[in-house]
């Protein structure tokens, strides 16, 4: 299993019947193909859609039907297209039960920057400090080491997205959560052992006494 498909199946664990989620652009809209379309699950994207499916397959896109950073996704039964005021209204409202977005940098007071890279030209931060401001629950999803560097540091050096705290960290060697005491380790990725996971990390990790390697089903 590659390292993308390992942080989506492990994401898709999370989500429960009913909700109403936000996937963000890159790995996170991988997400949605593991979650069954029965599931009575709605993903929504801020470009104005409620009801992603999965992507479709090679020569079934539909170029009217697109995520919110120009992928092409499907729609499930019952899914609609809505103005973008109606989408964030959706996010800032505080309707929606989680977002998954992608990270660059999360660090020891669970802060999230995931937008921009100084000196890179950049069209803005997009729906990304309303989202992780707004939704009921946050999800980073993201390779824990990145061109040589960890994105699990003491604290983040590149822009925050928001000073909100967030609620769980999934990477290809970890699942991670954030609390007041700082960053607990709660699972490690098969094959993966605890000290690999904290040589990987900047940042100081609480370890308890039992750590579980992911399932999947």
């Amino acid at each position: 299993m590659d390292a993308k498909t390992l942080i989506a199946r492990r994401v898709a664990q999370e989500i429960r019947p009913g909700m109403l989620v936000n996937l963000g652009i890159g790995l996170p809209s991988l997400v949605a193909s593991y979650v069954p379309a029965h599931a009575g699950v709605f993903f929504q994207a801020e470009n104005g859609v409620i009801g992603l499916g999965a992507r479709p397959p090679e020569g079934m896109e539909d170029p009217h039907l697109t995520d919110a950073g120009g992928g092409f996704v499907t729609a499930v039964p019952g899914a609609a297209s809505i103005d973008s005021a109606m989408s964030f209204g959706l996010i800032r409202g505080g309707h929606l039960d989680m977002t998954v977005l992608g990270g660059l940098q999360v660090d020891e007071l669970g802060h999230l920057a995931n937008w921009k890279v100084p000196g890179k030209m950049v069209p803005g931060m997009g729906g990304a400090m309303d989202l992780v401001t707004g939704a009921a629950r946050v999800i980073v999803a993201m390779q824990h080491v990145a061109k040589g560097e960890s994105k699990i540091v003491e604290r983040c050096t590149l822009p925050l997205t928001a000073l909100r705290r967030v609620d769980l960290i999934v990477t290809d060697l970890a699942v991670i959560e954030p609390s007041n005491e700082g960053l607990v380790l709660r699972e490690t990725a098969p094959g993966v052992s605890v000290e690999e996971v904290r040589q990987a990390s900047l940042a100081r990790l609480i370890v308890p006494d039992h750590v579980p390697a992911m399932q999947f089903q």
